[in-house]
C-alpha cells in the first residue's frame, strides 16, 4: 500500500514537473511567436506609413497637375468668351452703324417723297382744272358738230331722198361685199403661197435624199445556171435510171433542167434560198467528182447550213450598213433571208437598206427622229421573209414579227402604215411611205412583163378618157403619172379638182400598183384673133 502511495505521488511529480515543463517550453515559444508577429507588425506598419507617404505624395501631385489643367482649361475659356464677346461687339457696333445709315438713307427718301408729293399736288390741281377746261371745249364743240349733222344729215335726206337708215344699211352691204372678195382673194393668194412652198420645200427634200443615197439594182431571176466542166458530166448527174436527178431535186426541192444548152444546168424554183441551195451543193458535187445519191444528201446538207451561215451574214451586214443596233437575233436572221427575196424584181433586203437611208435623210431635214425612221425603214417589209410560209400580207406578218420581237410602238405603227392599210399618225410613218415609194420609182429597181405595163398603161388612160369632160387623156413616166386635158367650156377651174380626185379614187379602186401614180388635170383656154 505504501509502495502504491509512493508510486501514485511519484506519477504525480512527474505530471507536475512535465506541466511545468510544458508550460514553461510552450511560454517561450508563445513569447518568441509574440515577438515575430510584433516585428511583422512593425515592418507591415512601416510599410503602410511609406505607401501611406507615397500615396499622399501622389495623390498631392495629381491634385497639383489638376488644378493645373483646369485652371488652363478655365483661362482657355475665358479668352474664348473674352473674343466672341470682342466679336458680339464689334458686329453690335457695325450693325448700329448700320441702322444708322438706314436711317439717315429714310430720312432722305421720307424728304424726297414729301417733295415729290408737294409736285404731284400741284400737277394734279393743274390737271384737273385744264380737264375742266377740256370738257368745257368738249361739250361746246360736241354741241357744234350734232348742230352740224343734224343740218347735213337733213340736207342729205333731202337730196339723196334716202333716211338715214336706208343709207347706213347700203354702205354697210357694199363693204361687206368687197371685205369678202378680198378675203377670198387673200385666201386663195396664200394657199397657194403656201402649197408653192411646201411643194417647193418637199420636191427639194426627195432630190436631195435620192441624191445622197444610190443604190444598185439587179433583176432577180428565177433560174441560176450552174457551169459544167464537159458534157459528159450531164450523165452523171442524171445518173443511172435518173436516181441522181431526182434524188437531188428531192433533197433541194428544185428542178432541173438538163437540155442541150452546152456545158450547162439550169436550175428552177420560185424559192431563192432553195435555188441557191441547189446551185451551191451542185457546184460541190461537180468540183468533188464523186455523184451518188449518200453523197448528194450530204452535199445538200452542207450547202444547208452554208447559205443559213450567209444569210444570218447578209442580215448583220444590213444592220452594220444602216448602223441599227438591239434589234433582236431572230429579225437579224429574218432581214439576211430577205437577201433571196425579190418584189417585181428588186431585192427585198437591198430595197429595205435604202428605204431605211432615205427615211433617215428626209428624217434630218425635217427634224424628225432619225432612228426611228431609220430602223423603221429597215424593217418595214420584214413580213416578206415568211409571206411565203405563213398566212397573211406582209404587212400584217411583219407587224406580228415586230411584236412578237418586242420593237417598240412606233416601229410598229410605220411598219402596219406603210402601205395605207392604216392611216400614219406620225412624221416618220409618212416619211417610210414617201422612200418606199421612192426606192421601188427608181429606173430599174423593178421590173415587169411587157404584157402587164402595157395593159396597165391602157387602163389607166381608159379609166381618164371614161370621164366626161375629157379630151385626151396620156399615160406617162412608166404609167406613175396620168396627164388629163379636159375641155374648158365643159369643166371649169374648179371642176378640175373634183375631177382629178374622182380619177385617183378610181384608178385606186381598180388597178393595182407599186407606189403611186400622179393624176395631173390640164385645162387650157386659148383666144385668138388677128389685127387687119
Amino acid at each position: 500500500m505504501a509502495s502504491f502511495i509512493f508510486t501514485l505521488l511519484a506519477i504525480a511529480a512527474a505530471l507536475a514537473a512535465g506541466v511545468a515543463a510544458g508550460y514553461m517550453y510552450r511560454k517561450n515559444v508563445q513569447e518568441k511567436k509574440i515577438g515575430r508577429t510584433e516585428e511583422y507588425a512593425r515592418n507591415l506598419l512601416d510599410d503602410a506609413q511609406r505607401r501611406a507617404e507615397e500615396k499622399k505624395k501622389e495623390s498631392i501631385l495629381e491634385a497639383k497637375e489638376e488644378v493645373i489643367r483646369l485652371k488652363n482649361e478655365l483661362d482657355r475659356e475665358i479668352r474664348d468668351r473674352r473674343a466672341e464677346v470682342q466679336r458680339s461687339e464689334r458686329r453690335v457696333t457695325q450693325r448700329e452703324e448700320t441702322l444708322d445709315k438706314k436711317a439717315d438713307n429714310l430720312d432722305a427718301r421720307e424728304t424726297g417723297l414729301e417733295r415729290k408729293q408737294n409736285e404731284l399736288d400741284r400737277l394734279t390741281a393743274e390737271a384737273q382744272e385744264y380737264s375742266v377746261r377740256q370738257k368745257t371745249a368738249a361739250e361746246e364743240a360736241e354741241k357744234t358738230a350734232k348742230d352740224m349733222e343734224e343740218k347735213s344729215r337733213a340736207e342729205l335726206e333731202r337730196v339723196a331722198k334716202m333716211t338715214q337708215d336706208e343709207a347706213r344699211d347700203m354702205i354697210v352691204q357694199r363693204i361687206q361685199k368687197e371685205a369678202y372678195h378680198d378675203a377670198g382673194v387673200m385666201v386663195r393668194e396664200i394657199e397657194q403661197t403656201a402649197k408653192d412652198e411646201a411643194e417647193k420645200k418637199a420636191r427639194n427634200i426627195v432630190a436631195m435624199a435620192i441624191q445622197r443615197c444610190a443604190s444598185d439594182h439587179v433583176a432577180e431571176t428565177t433560174v441560176s445556171v450552174v457551169s459544167l466542166p464537159n458534157e459528159d458530166m450531164k450523165g452523171r448527174i442524171i445518173g443511172r435510171e435518173g436516181r441522181n436527178i431526182r434524188t437531188l431535186e428531192t433533197a433541194t426541192g428544185v428542178d432541173l433542167i438538163i437540155d442541150d444548152t452546152p456545158e450547162a444546168v439550169i436550175v428552177s424554183a420560185f424559192d431563192p434560198i432553195r435555188r441557191e441551195v441547189a446551185r451551191i451543193a451542185l457546184e460541190k458535187l461537180i468540183a468533188d467528182g464523186r455523184i451518188h445519191p449518200a453523197r448528194i444528201e450530204e452535199m445538200v446538207e452542207k450547202a444547208k447550213r452554208e447559205v443559213d451561215n450567209q444569210i444570218r451574214e447578209a442580215g448583220e451586214q444590213a444592220i452594220f450598213e444602216t448602223n441599227m443596233h438591239g434589234i433582236h437575233h431572230e429579225l437579224v436572221k429574218l432581214l439576211g433571208r430577205m437577201r433571196y427575196r425579190t418584189s417585181y424584181g428588186q431585192n427585198v433586203l437591198q430595197h429595205s437598206i435604202e428605204v431605211s437611208h432615205l427615211a433617215g435623210l428626209m428624217a434630218a431635214e425635217l427634224g424628225a427622229d432619225v432612228q426611228l425612221a431609220k430602223r423603221a425603214g429597215l424593217l418595214h417589209d420584214i413580213g416578206k421573209a415568211v409571206d411565203h410560209e405563213m398566212e397573211g400580207t406582209h404587212v400584217e406578218l411583219g407587224v406580228e414579227m415586230a411584236k412578237r420581237y418586242h420593237e417598240s410602238p412606233e416601229v410598229i405603227h410605220c411598219i402596219a402604215a406603210h402601205h395605207n392599210d392604216i392611216e400614219p399618225q406620225t412624221v416618220e410613218a409618212v416619211l417610210i411611205q414617201a422612200a418606199d415609194a421612192i426606192s421601188a420609182a427608181r429606173p430599174g429597181a423593178r421590173r415587169e412583163s411587157i404584157e402587164n405595163y402595157i395593159r396597165r398603161l391602157e387602163k389607166l388612160e381608159e379609166i381618164s378618157n371614161s370621164f366626161p369632160g375629157v379630151e385626151k387623156s396620156f399615160a406617162i413616166q412608166s404609167g406613175r403619172e396620168v396627164r388629163i386635158m379636159v375641155k374648158p367650156e365643159d369643166i371649169s377651174d374648179e371642176g378640175t379638182y373634183v375631177l382629178a380626185r374622182e380619177v385617183a379614187k378610181r384608178i385606186e379602186n381598180e388597178l393595182e400598183y407599186p407606189g403611186q401614180i400622179k393624176v395631173n388635170v390640164i385645162r387650157e383656154t386659148r383666144c385668138t384673133d388677128f389685127a387687119k
